[in-house]
């Protein structure tokens, strides 16, 4: 495989493009760190995120003064609660400090939880976009990002404030002669996520959106859940009360991805597909003649899952998983 990221050979619009892809890193500050330092070790022309950025929990750390903090009914000090804090934001855990006043009144007041929860998934998003503005300076390495079904709609509008990240749910974005476009909403869940659309709403959608490439076999398509029945959709089958199904010891595992999706690459063939959503389902497959990679995500361990991807012309020349 690493010879082929060695091939000089021309395409039409000049040298192979480079491109490295990840999905779902939930809040977690190192697997961030990890993406984009990667960029610049693999020497990519641009870096694309599948979407679900937003983390999922809130640790509230009580003040107690003296420099002591109560964290989930432990007693920690000041030196303790630096290195907490530090495998939070690894894991992908916000956390808010707060006075025991101020902790016993947010127990009481939904109002003032989503108000933490959206004050700390706004913050970490634009630390984010001052590391990758800050390390990306010198390499002029685009960022594509979009969100997923467990970010709420709100982030649209953080993440326009950056100059390197470009943003845009159905937005065509030209990159180095290739289409990108990106498309976030998956079909229905059994946790009711922010982001969820029936199957014909997506088709529909998706529909309208890729009628406005200008060539698809030069067309990348970010569409956050994975085409249905491929190597990228496998996930534990649920019961009644959502716990995976056992048989013979074994989970049992069945396609959840969106027959939608898969419908749109069917009818239109795009160069590459690149989606998320499934965790455990790290894998590419092809859908006719379309590539269609899912890189996986452990993002509460920290670890960096992403596809290295090489185009030139009109094909896919090599792909390769990157974990770390």
């Amino acid at each position: 495989m690493v010879s082929l990221f060695k091939r000089k050979k021309q395409n039409d619009s000049g040298s192979s493009v480079r491109v490295l892809f990840t999905s779902d890193l939930h809040a977690s500050h190192t697997v961030f760190k990890k993406f984009i330092n990667a960029g610049k070790i693999y020497k990519v022309n641009g870096l694309i995120i599948g979407g679900d950025i937003a983390g999922k929990s809130l640790v509230p750390i009580i003040d107690l003064g003296n420099n002591k903090y109560n964290v989930q009914d432990k007693i920690i000090s000041s030196n303790e609660l630096n290195g907490l804090i530090e495998k939070f934001k690894s894991e992908g855990t916000y956390y808010a400090i707060l006075s025991k006043s101020d902790y016993e009144e947010a127990l009481q007041n939904k109002k003032l939880q989503d108000e933490l929860f959206k004050n700390a998934i706004i913050s970490t998003i634009r630390e984010w976009m001052r590391i990758a503005e800050e390390r990306l300076k010198d390499y002029k390495i685009p960022i594509f990002i979009n969100l997923g079904n467990d970010d709420p709609e709100y982030l649209f509008d953080t993440l326009k404030e950056s100059e390197i990240f470009r943003v845009g749910e159905g937005e065509i974005f030209d990159f180095n002669g290739y289409e990108i476009v990106s498309y976030g909403y998956v079909n229905p869940t059994p946790w009711n996520t922010f982001r969820e659309k029936r199957e014909e709403e997506i088709y529909k959608d998706l529909s309208k959106i890729v009628s406005r490439i200008s060539n698809y076999s030069r067309a990348i398509y970010n569409f956050h859940a994975p085409p249905y029945n491929t190597n990228l959709d496998n996930a534990p089958l649920l019961d009644e009360n959502l716990k995976p199904v056992v048989r013979g010891g074994e989970i049992v595992y069945t396609h959840v991805g969106s027959k939608s999706v898969r419908k749109i690459i069917e009818e239109t063939n795009p160069l590459l597909g690149l989606h998320g959503h499934i965790h455990e389902s790290r894998g590419f497959d092809k859908i006719n003649s379309t590539l269609v990679i899912n890189p996986g995500s452990e993002y509460s361990s920290g670890l960096l899952h992403a596809a290295l991807i090489v185009l030139e012309g009109e094909s896919v020349k090599a792909h390769q998983f990157i974990l770390g």
